[in-house]
């Protein structure tokens, strides 16, 4: 494939790419559709001399007001995925909308992923993030990724056990690996109703306890557990606390809203005030599960 059908755009603001609606512009950026697209465009960067940064729905990220320099790969166009409902198994590519697989799955009478429908997210985030919610995570039902080492390489595959997989964490974290591809293992045989009414009523849940209306990224803070992050802000009175455009959400106080005007450096600076409050106050020091992209390194 040549890098001409891959067309590379320059300085597209990255704000239109995460649920924030926050972020300055990528100096490239490339929207692959499919796995060789994906593997040309890590050519094309390593070719060119890119740093390459990797985004998916950006429902768990803060990109700031500068933008990125080098490739941004934005994988929310690498859709599709295969269920088999006799074994349980799902093949799905790293951009699937981790609701539409959700919603998928109950119809075929695949029992695992009730509690996925309201995470705004892609399968890829979800693997490295090891999303969550309701009781249920994707470490339960994940059986392997494919990944592709981001400065180039061959893909392979890394088993579940692998991913040193905990609390909204997984060793992809850590590593250069772009995440191509998922396959979940669920239970087959059950009752496709029965599964979209708790898919249904998981998503009523969410939507009636957190804020829907206004652009936020979901939860900012992992829960110290057996503490909740919300509940530690809550007691604090920060609900409505504002930072220029950027709001503690009414609704929730895990989540931090977008009113309108927020900059990625006002919401940075309120995050940034809730950990420095609730660490006076409680002696904790909260960890965003929102990813920073073009910030100095923070705790």
């Amino acid at each position: 494939m040549h890098s001409k059908q891959l067309k590379p755009r320059q300085n597209i603001p990255l704000a239109e790419f995460t649920t924030w609606r926050v972020g300055g512009p990528a100096t490239w950026i490339i929207e692959p559709e499919s796995v060789d697209e994906v593997l040309a465009a890590l050519q094309w960067a390593k070719a060119n001399g890119q740093p390459c940064q990797v985004i998916g729905a950006g429902s768990n990220l803060l990109i700031h007001d500068n933008g990125l320099p080098g490739l941004t790969l934005s994988l929310r166009r690498l859709q599709g995925a295969d269920l088999d409902s006799n074994s349980g198994v799902i093949e799905a590519l790293a951009g699937e909308p981790i609701p539409t697989l959700a919603r998928r799955a109950a119809r075929a009478g695949l029992k695992g992923l009730a509690w996925a429908v309201g995470i705004p997210g892609t399968v890829g985030g979800a693997a490295v993030m090891n999303a969550g919610a309701q009781g249920g995570c994707t470490a339960d039902w994940l059986e392997a990724v494919r990944v592709v080492p981001i400065q180039g390489g061959e893909s392979f595959e890394l088993k579940r056990d692998q991913l040193e997989f905990d609390y909204r964490y997984s060793r992809l974290q850590q590593e250069n690996l772009l995440v191509l591809s998922a396959r979940f293992r669920l239970e087959p045989g059950h009752n496709p109703q029965e599964l979209r009414r708790e898919t249904n009523s998981n998503l009523s849940h969410r939507t009636s306890t957190q804020p829907y209306t206004l652009p936020s990224c979901g939860s900012v803070f992992r829960n110290p557990e057996p503490l909740k992050a919300g509940r530690l802000i809550q007691e604090l009175g920060l609900k409505g606390e504002r930072v220029g455009g950027a709001e503690i959400s009414s609704v929730h106080a895990n989540f931090i809203v977008n009113t309108g005007n927020a900059t990625a450096v006002d919401i940075n600076q309120l995050i940034e005030l809730v950990q420095d409050r609730v660490e006076q106050r409680h002696a904790v020091r909260l960890h965003p599960e929102v990813k920073r992209l073009g910030f100095a390194a923070a705790a």
